[in-house]
């Protein structure tokens, strides 16, 4: 059983990765993005709050997000573990998780930091926009997701640093690269893959 958390800038391969080792410790990658699709899509009360804030393009308030993700932990599927990505994103969201988790006795085990330079990021996501045609990845738009990345989400990075069990590993090479730096990471604190 595995808790896994895993956080990095904009464009540093966390998607890619956390569908990755979801495959290889046998838990369900969750993502913040995906719960909301899916509740949307189901028309569930959750999902049909959560629309009224998505289709405004607002921030889905702190309180939903956290019933959402409440919600998604209670899944069967998430009973031999799991692993988050894109959430928490604030202190509040930290505390939150914390109290989810500790109401039924658990906690994370790791939390995974993919560390990216920034201009590689940006060049990476200046690639991801032509590939994908994303007009919203501008270099501007980037540099200013990274900026809140950095003032969101360190705060976080430092929370989990001072708790031990922070793993920090380098997020740039070949995705298979990547993945077996993290994977031996998470071997030398003694978790392993199915």
């Amino acid at each position: 059983m595995v808790r896994l958390l895993l956080v990095g800038p904009p464009g540093a391969g966390k998607g890619t990765q956390a569908v990755r080792l979801a495959e290889t410790f046998g838990i369900p990658a969750i993502s913040t993005g995906d719960i909301f699709r899916a509740n949307v899509r189901d028309e569930t009360p959750l999902g049909i709050e959560a629309k009224s804030y998505m289709d405004r393009g607002a921030y889905v308030p702190n309180e939903l997000t956290n019933a959402l993700v409440a919600d998604r932990l209670t899944h069967a599927d998430c009973v031999p573990g799991f692993l988050l990505d894109g959430y928490p994103r604030t202190l509040d969201q930290v505390d939150a998780l914390d109290e989810m988790l500790a109401a039924s006795n658990q906690a994370l085990d790791v939390v995974v930091e993919l560390v990216a330079d920034p201009e590689v990021v940006i060049e990476r996501i200046r690639l991801r926009a032509l590939e994908q045609g994303r007009a919203d990845d501008t270099d501007d738009v980037v540099r200013a997701r990274l900026e809140v990345y950095t003032a969101e989400t360190a705060p976080l990075i430092d929370i989990y640093a001072r708790r031990g069990i922070l793993v920090s590993v380098d997020g740039i090479g070949e995705v298979a690269e990547v993945t077996d730096r993290i994977v031996s990471a998470l071997a030398e604190r003694g978790i392993g893959g199915v």
